[in-house]
């Protein structure tokens, strides 16, 4: 889908386990959007292929990546490096190629700083309830309890960055979540904004917490 000569930046962030990840994909499988493939120092989990989930690489590169000014955004989460290369990023851009970032909220506010001449439109994913996403976590880190503790332990203090973005919406259907991303990025495109009940995910929020 060619929504541009020049491409758009679509950001998605979240609580660990909100489910931005599979938006993220879903939205690049539907729309020929490019995700961008951010450089990490964790251990793949079960699954993931280095070069296509992440770029799966020592601290030691990672902080020469960092030294040499390659990143265009990066930060520490749960004790690894997550990282997104410039490069990569600015070509598709350039290009007319629409790029997608499953970041958290330290990596999209240095996007943000870095003031690129692209669109960019950030989108933050809350969870149906703090229920379901202990069930999520639990399910993707069955083997152990105490990471899942970690993630909710610091989901109190990630929902709080809500603000910093231009859209909050609630991943309580993954098919009725992504319809809502796609229509405000529509909107978006046509540079028009699209109206949500902004006390409604206060209050949501306030429930969550």
């Amino acid at each position: 889908m060619s929504l541009n000569k020049r491409g758009i930046m679509v950001v998605l962030s979240s609580p660990s386990g909100a489910g931005k990840t599979t938006l993220v994909k879903l939205l690049s499988k539907k729309n020929n959007f490019y995700t961008s493939i951010s450089h990490t120092t964790r251990k793949p989990r079960e699954n993931e292929v280095d070069g296509i989930d992440y770029f799966f690489v020592k601290e030691k590169k990672f902080k020469n990546l960092i030294k040499n000014n390659k990143f265009l955004e990066y930060a520490r989460v749960f004790k690894n490096l997550y990282g997104t290369t410039k490069e990569q990023v600015i070509i598709k851009l350039s290009n007319g190629k629409n790029v997608l970032f499953d970041i958290d909220w330290q990596g999209t506010e240095q996007i943000k700083s870095q003031k690129l001449n692209f669109k960019l439109i950030t989108f933050f994913i809350l969870p149906p309830s703090k229920k379901v996403l202990f069930q999520r976590l639990s399910n993707r880190d069955m083997k152990d309890k105490l990471i899942v503790e970690e993630r909710m332990k610091q989901f109190d203090k990630d929902i709080l960055h809500w603000k910093k973005y231009n859209y909050v919406v609630v991943n309580d259907n993954l098919q009725k979540c992504y319809r809502k991303i796609m229509n405000i990025i529509n909107k978006e495109i046509k540079n028009k904004k699209y109206k949500y009940n902004k006390l409604y995910i206060e209050n949501y929020i306030q429930k969550l917490i």
